[in-house]
């Protein structure tokens, strides 16, 4: 029986929460429309303040929520626009790094104070001067916001480093249907799928995360050059955009790679589903979305060892050193020979998926934060 939400303060009405999305990576972005699914679910009144875009995207509306169109921006029309949907809050939860600081300004200065929760997906990362910025951004929120969720043990920690008067771990639930595991194909998605891209009869090697030089698919165009060696060549497919796509291609290109770039794709679940692996060389990631659709989908996984991947994956993926594209090139050719691996690894997968939150489990820890912080205290 699903718990019903506690009443505001004041006992006489639903809670009343603010959802506050900047931009939001996929991650954050279900997050949002799966905790809001599940809140209203439970009785609580929720705004989703979030670009129009976002919405269109993630239908807040048709999870229960109100939304509330604030630009991704942290000008005065944004804040002022933010300032006004939170003014009936009983409680404000942003998520990412630029929509916290947006509420941090929206919230300041007013003379009943709201609590701030933030939730912390992952790391924002920039090099030279804008490193600076984003870590005077990072300690602002950090001393403003009433409680800190980090969704891995790394970002706990670095919350606490940066001056957060309470972080706790949340970790959060990875939204949306399950496919069937191999073997179970009744729509014949998988080889549509393999057709679509050029890999029947070869092996297919999935890597999904947007084109940028954190992500390491530097790496893996040096790591492919070793995959032109097998019989048959596996096919790289990479699914996402950003500022690197030009360079990528044109290495593609020059060097033979059998790589392709395939650009955004609302159907990563199904590609996931036609692949023989998945590929994650990312430098950091926090509870990385394509690592956990990978063991949920009963892919194998190669991945980077770093940011929270060990701790989310624990031993049911193939971890190598970040940067090491012998390393990786090597766990490939030797997880594509080796069957009764790549069996023992999806046994395990499933296993490790087990152990994470559901999404009823994620709604309840974060509506518990929300309790008491909102409940009143009797006097002593």
């Amino acid at each position: 029986m699903t718990p019903v939400s506690s009443h505001s303060p004041h006992g006489q009405s639903p809670l009343r929460t603010v959802q506050v999305l900047g931009g939001g990576n996929a991650g954050s972005s279900a997050h949002v429309r799966s905790l809001a699914a599940g809140l209203v679910a439970r009785g609580v009144k929720v705004t989703v303040c979030a670009p129009v875009e976002a919405e269109r995207a993630y239908d807040f509306t048709g999870a229960g929520a109100d939304h509330v169109h604030v630009p991704r921006s942290s000008d005065p029309v944004a804040v002022a626009a933010l300032r006004a949907a939170c003014a009936d809050a009983d409680l404000v939860h942003a998520h990412g790094l630029h929509a916290s600081f947006r509420a941090v300004l929206a919230l300041g200065g007013r003379r009943v104070h709201t609590p701030l929760v933030v939730t912390w997906h992952d790391r924002a990362h920039a090099e030279g001067p804008r490193a600076h910025l984003l870590r005077v951004l990072e300690r602002r929120v950090m001393r403003g916001a009433t409680v800190v969720l980090g969704t891995t043990s790394d970002l706990v920690d670095r919350a606490r480093r940066t001056g957060a008067r309470d972080a706790r771990l949340a970790a959060v639930a990875l939204p949306g249907p399950r496919r069937p595991v191999p073997g179970e194909d009744p729509d014949g998605v998988r080889p549509k799928l393999q057709a679509e891209l050029g890999a029947t009869g070869r092996p297919l090697l999935v890597a999904v995360g947007s084109l940028e030089r954190h992500r390491g698919y530097h790496v893996l165009l040096d790591a492919a050059r070793a995959w032109r060696r097998l019989d048959p060549v596996p096919l790289v497919v990479v699914a996402g955009e950003g500022p690197l796509r030009a360079a990528l291609q044109r290495r593609i290109e020059d060097e033979g790679l059998p790589v392709r770039l395939v650009g955004r794709r609302d159907d990563v679940t199904d590609l996931l589903a036609a692949a023989d692996l998945a590929l994650l060389p990312s430098r950091r990631e926090a509870r990385s979305v394509l690592a956990q659709a990978a063991l949920h989908a009963r892919v194998p996984l190669v991945a980077a060892d770093a940011g929270g991947i060990p701790e989310l994956v624990g031993d049911a993926a193939e971890l190598v050193p970040y940067g090491d594209a012998e390393a990786l090139a090597a766990a490939v050719v030797r997880l594509l020979g080796d069957p009764r691996r790549r069996q023992e690894l999806r046994e395990k997968g499933t296993r490790q998926a087990a152990t994470w939150p559901t999404e009823d489990e994620t709604v309840a820890q974060v509506l518990s934060v929300y309790d008491e912080l909102t409940q009143p205290r009797p006097f002593v």
